[in-house]
């Protein structure tokens, strides 16, 4: 194939640089170069590692290392002898665990070497309870979310639950084999240690088991995190040792040959669980995190100025040579307060007067021991009943005496005189006493009550009983073992907690693995998000516990449904039992998504979950659902469905719901802002502050009121509209109309007859005042007649008095038949404005 000459020719000018000058390296370490340039010269250095991990031993004189050391292992010798009486009881009950077969030679060859297995009972019943409740099939660890809970989180705690539990039953496989000898250790001698660690051959963290006598703290001490020292006893192989050495973790020095012989305690320990142990050619350790004032590493002030305080170091010591392999800080780097690390968690059984908790060995080993006693004591007295010995003749002779006699056997036996009656007599043994029988029966009770490992009794309970009753017998019984699982819990949350910031801090970036959710290099961040704690649960001991307060629950719950979220309920008492899948048996609607309308009636149909969302189309979704459930097609279906009613119940909380968020958009449009969320992402109330929920509350008042006128009318104009469309309330608005008009029509005719009325009382005063005239005419004509003499002139006056009163009667007639026909044409007028019925001839 060409090569594209464009793609690969040389750059411009790389001519030019045949002219610059010489460079010249020079390599004398590997780890440093030199570079000379131009007169410029260029020193690269390997980069310093921090000096604060590092073995403070290998710069401290030895003559400083051997005095600290054997300071060290004189208050180890000091903190050992100060729990010499805790260490003696609790050797002297291994014995009791009946582990080591014992043949017995007294009072008698063969005598009953049988031991109660009271403490082996109570111990393997402690052991595998808590070992279920704390390490079940799917793993020992559930997760916590740290603050605000967001659905982000809670999918970070559900990939780090995941990877918690893959550690701990995957990638760690000695973690469950340590936890059982943890148990077993912890029920016995009441104590027991796990050493949390990152393990640099294995490249992981690791939690190992550590036993109670290898552990040594001052028997005075609290805690292990203030006590003042903390001793480790262990066993390494010079193969260990040495490659130790070589990696430079402890110092490279001679320590010679290990003390092969056994100490005491490691002698009757082995001799008591059945093992012959005399030698042990390993090295024995001692670490020990111990407060120190060293010389040149001092705690200073802010001066820089020694404060003599000590500060924690981890020294560990060689204890047959006495030889310092290493001494570190126990701090983390940076920390100021110089807080010490822990790397050992304390399970504890019953706590007691000093450092270390009493165990099974300790509360019920006087029980074991006379329990064995009085067992002993029976089978001997059996065996004694059932082949008695007693006395002989001397003279008298059994063929193979020293044999028993087999059932059917028959010997010869020399009688020196008399019959074999009178020659033999047999001691009077008595067989097993009843009295010891029921001591033994007391003392087993009472020490198997006391250990808890009494089982209980069915016959105690009803089963018509309450569930609070069985619940109350439960809790009575199993009061002791829950305080202990308590207890565990506790301790389980240390180790996990220091187990998941080892994983966190050495934590690649990614899964190894992809998660179900999530991306794969999201671990780092998801370990930063929640805390792991046990799945076990302190408040119930036992699966039948927590099933009977579940049962109570359940029962409360029929009495008020409403009030309690079934779902929830259910599936929490499937995750009890263990059912894998719970989720998708019992679907909540935390678990739905939004969905249309139409996959909404569906779900419901199906009887499945349903969940409105605050952003969704409110009025739309309840269209969509009234429709569906006043469909009569889909009401004929369902009318004989066992379920309908609970499906129409299910509708209508879900409608409701859509009501609500509708309701509050409304009023988040009066206000003009949104309110404050009711839940945050992960669906939780959020509390509201009081503060801000007294300065809303005014104005939600207001805008309640607002938004109650705004629907009021609107619902009002929405009936007028439908009340006009009515025929029959037409025809009533027609009535109203004419019965207004008529009454309208009424009142404009009773205002022309009082117009009327006023202009006849006019004229009629007119008429009163003309007649006046005509009286006071009259009487001039009068007093005319009787000056005037001549008659003519009187007729002839009267003629003209009678011609001027016609004419002024005439014009006063005109006048008024004028103004009655101008009253009635006004008349007219207006009822035809009304419109309607025309004078009648009365009026006219």
């Amino acid at each position: 194939m060409a090569m594209e000459k464009g793609l690969y020719a040389a750059p411009e000018g790389i001519e030019s640089l045949t002219d610059q000058p010489d460079m010249e390296i020079e390599i004398v370490n590997p780890e440093e170069v030199h570079i000379a340039v131009d007169g410029m010269e260029i020193d690269i250095m390997p980069a310093e590692e921090s000096d604060f991990d590092i073995n403070l031993a290998e710069e401290m004189p030895e003559s400083v290392l051997g005095s600290l050391a054997a300071e060290l292992t004189s208050d180890y010798e000091e903190d050992v002898s100060s729990r010499k009486d805790w260490i003696q009881t609790y050797v002297d009950g291994l014995e009791l665990l009946g582990l080591k077969i014992e043949t017995r030679s007294e009072p008698w060859e063969g005598a009953c070497g049988v031991y109660h297995p009271l403490m082996a009972e109570a111990l393997v019943k402690f052991q595998s309870e808590m070992m279920m409740a704390t390490f079940p099939a799917a793993g020992p660890v559930k997760t916590q979310i740290i603050g605000k809970e967001t659905p982000e989180k809670k999918a970070s705690a559900e990939r780090v639950q995941v990877d918690m539990n893959y550690q701990l039953t995957d990638v760690m496989t000695e973690y469950r084999p340590e936890h059982e000898r943890m148990l077993w250790g912890l029920g016995l001698s009441g104590n027991a240690f796990k050493k949390v660690y990152f393990d640099p051959h294995l490249d992981r963290q690791v939690s190992i088991f550590v036993p109670a006598e290898d552990l040594v703290v001052p028997y005075g001490a609290s805690n292990l995190q203030s006590a003042e020292r903390v001793t480790h006893v262990m066993r390494k192989t010079s193969n260990d040792v040495r490659r130790l050495q070589v990696s430079g973790f402890w110092r490279d020095i001679d320590l010679g040959e290990p003390d092969i012989v056994l100490d005491e305690v490691e002698k009757k320990i082995a001799e008591k669980l059945g093992f012959r142990a005399t030698t042990d050619d390993r090295h024995k350790i001692l670490e020990m995190c111990v407060d120190l004032d060293l010389a040149g590493y001092e705690h200073t002030d802010e001066d820089g100025e020694p404060t003599g305080i000590a500060i924690p170091y981890i020294v560990t010591i060689d204890k047959s040579s006495g030889k310092v392999l290493a001494i570190r800080r126990n701090w983390k780097e940076g920390d100021e307060l110089h807080t010490k690390l822990q790397h050992f968690v304390h399970y504890g059984y019953v706590p007691g007067f000093g450092f270390y908790h009493f165990g099974l060995v300790h509360l019920v080993g006087a029980f074991a021991k006379s329990g064995t006693s009085l067992l002993r004591q029976l089978v001997d007295a059996g065996t004694l009943s059932n082949l008695p010995g007693g006395f002989k003749a001397r003279g008298m002779r059994v063929k193979g005496d020293d044999t028993p006699i087999a059932p059917g056997e028959f010997r010869d036996v020399d009688v020196p005189s008399g019959t074999i009656k009178d020659n033999l007599m047999t001691l009077p043994y008595k067989e097993p006493s009843q009295t010891l029988l029921a001591l033994l029966n007391q003392i087993i009770e009472d020490g198997r009550r006391f250990a808890n490992a009494a089982d209980l009794q069915i016959s105690d309970m009803s089963s018509q009983a309450p569930v609070g009753t069985t619940l109350a017998i439960l809790e009575r019984t199993l009061k002791v073992m829950s305080a202990v699982q308590a207890r565990i819990h506790y301790s389980m949350q240390q180790e996990l907690g220091l187990l998941k910031e080892i994983i966190a801090e050495s934590a690649l970036d990614d899964y190894n693995y992809d998660p179900e959710s999530g991306s794969r290099r999201a671990k780092k961040s998801d370990y930063e998000n929640c805390d792991v704690i046990p799945v076990s649960d302190p408040n119930a001991a036992t699966m039948a516990q927590k099933i009977v307060q579940y049962q109570a629950v359940l029962q409360l719950a029929q009495s008020a449904p409403q009030m309690y979220n079934m779902p929830l309920l259910h599936r929490q008492m499937l995750d009890v039992l263990g059912i894998k899948n719970a989720q998708k048996l019992i679907p909540m609607s935390e678990d739905q998504k939004p969905m249309d309308p139409v996959s909404e009636n569906q779900n419901i149909l199906s009887g499945k979950p349903v969940k409105a969302f605050l952003y969704q189309d409110h009025e739309a979704h309840i269209t969509v659902h009234m429709s569906a459930m006043n469909d009569p097609k889909i009401q004929q279906l369902l009318q004989n469905n066992p379920m309908a009613q609970m499906m129409q119940s299910q509708m209508m909380a879900h409608i409701n719901e859509h009501l609500g968020f509708e309701y509050r958009k409304q009023i988040e449009q009066q206000l003009g802002m949104n309110l404050p969320p009711q839940h945050d992402e992960s669906g939780e109330d959020v509390q509201l502050d009081p503060v801000v929920e007294a300065r809303l509350t005014p104005l939600l008042a207001q805008a309640a009121k607002q938004l109650l006128q705004t629907n009021q009318a609107f619902v009002a104009q929405q009936q007028a509209q439908q009340q006009a469309q009515d025929p029959i309330i037409q025809m009533q608005q027609q009535e109203l109309q004419l019965k207004a008009a008529e009454q309208q029509r009424k009142v404009q005719k009773d205002q022309v007859d009082a117009q009327l009325r006023l202009k006849q009382l006019e004229i009629e005063h007119e008429r009163i005042v003309s007649q006046a005239k005509t009286a006071e005419q009259q009487a001039k004509i009068g007093a005319l007649k009787s000056v005037a003499d001549n008659e003519n002139q009187r007729k002839l006056a009267e003629v003209r008095l009678k011609q001027d009163s016609l004419k002024t009667v005439a014009n006063l007639e005109n006048q008024r038949m004028v103004t009655k026909q101008k009253l009635f044409a006004d008349g007219l007028k207006a009822a035809h404005m009304v419109g309607k019925e025309k004078p009648t001839k009365g009026e006219e």
